[in-house]
């Protein structure tokens, strides 16, 4: 009955024309970056190895598919959040604003069993965003600009991470990112089930993403204090798998805390949804 319940949300999810925004999305805007990059990469790659071309050498295809899914990754993270709140902050309160929850939460099933059907819908959707995003960066990526070596900046220089050592570093790095947009997908379901509209629990997520950047952003000695906690501050930990040595305390530091807003989020969430009042 569970995997029953959890098979309708998904088709329910896919039957919003709403659904396919975040999908269409992503695909202009990658292409758009790939068109962009195929125009005038090399004078984009100049301008960043500019200040090392006098003490190194670049030899080889410095513009590259890893390179371009690189860059992919890092402009999109921030924006993807907004398209997965709009499908998983619906959730809920899309049952109330259509007045289907009475009917759904008559069902020979526990309001948690329900409750966590839709949210594994919601993170398979979200799973799927960040498969296309991955075929369209990595795949796409490569198909167009060809495989080789990895260049990132970073605060400490310029680290040159060999095309064989990729291939683990783009799985975790992906891995992690989905963590951070399951993040999102639980804050906006324990958001949509105090709702009995759509808009509030989207923009709610949203506004509170953008609330935790800014504190996250704000060199403030009282707010220093508070920035390692904010989930905000571990959405792009996906990066350090990208470091040279791997900074695997900061990782397992990063993964823990998106794991503890997780938990805690999702218990909110039963409580609320195992309380909710369909007669009125």
């Amino acid at each position: 009955m569970f995997w029953k319940s959890t098979y309708n949300e998904f088709v329910k999810i896919a039957a919003k024309p709403r659904s396919y925004i975040g999908i269409g999305a992503i695909t202009i805007i990658i292409v758009i970056i790939l068109f962009a990059m195929k125009s005038d990469g090399l004078s984009f790659i100049s301008f960043v190895t500019a200040p090392f071309e006098q003490s190194l050498a670049f030899e080889g295809n410095i513009l590259n598919g890893n390179l371009i899914a690189f860059i992919i990754l890092q402009m999109l993270i921030i924006h993807v959040p907004l398209l997965i709140a709009l499908v998983t902050g619906d959730l809920v309160s899309g049952e109330g604003a259509m007045g289907t929850i009475r009917l759904l939460l008559t069902k020979p099933i526990s309001r948690t069993s329900i409750l966590f059907s839709k949210y594994l819908a919601g993170c398979a959707y979200t799973f799927v965003i960040l498969l296309w995003m991955a075929f369209l960066a990595l795949i796409v990526g490569k198909w167009i600009f060809g495989a080789g070596d990895l260049m990132v900046l970073n605060s400490d220089g310029l680290i040159v991470i060999q095309q064989k050592d990729l291939g683990w570093r783009f799985l975790c790095g992906f891995g992690v990112a989905y963590l951070s947009m399951v993040m999102i997908s639980t804050l906006s379901l324990t958001l949509s089930c105090f709702s009995e509209n759509s808009i509030g629990p989207i923009v709610t997520t949203m506004s509170i993403i953008l609330l935790f950047t800014i504190i996250g952003a704000l060199d403030v000695p009282s707010l220093n204090k508070i920035q390692p906690f904010l989930f905000t501050t571990h959405m792009v930990s996906w990066r350090n798998f990208f470091e040279d040595p791997l900074p695997t305390k900061k990782i397992i530091e990063s993964v823990s805390i998106l794991l503890i807003h997780i938990v805690g989020l999702l218990s909110i969430a039963v409580y609320k949804f195992n309380r909710k009042d369909i007669l009125s």
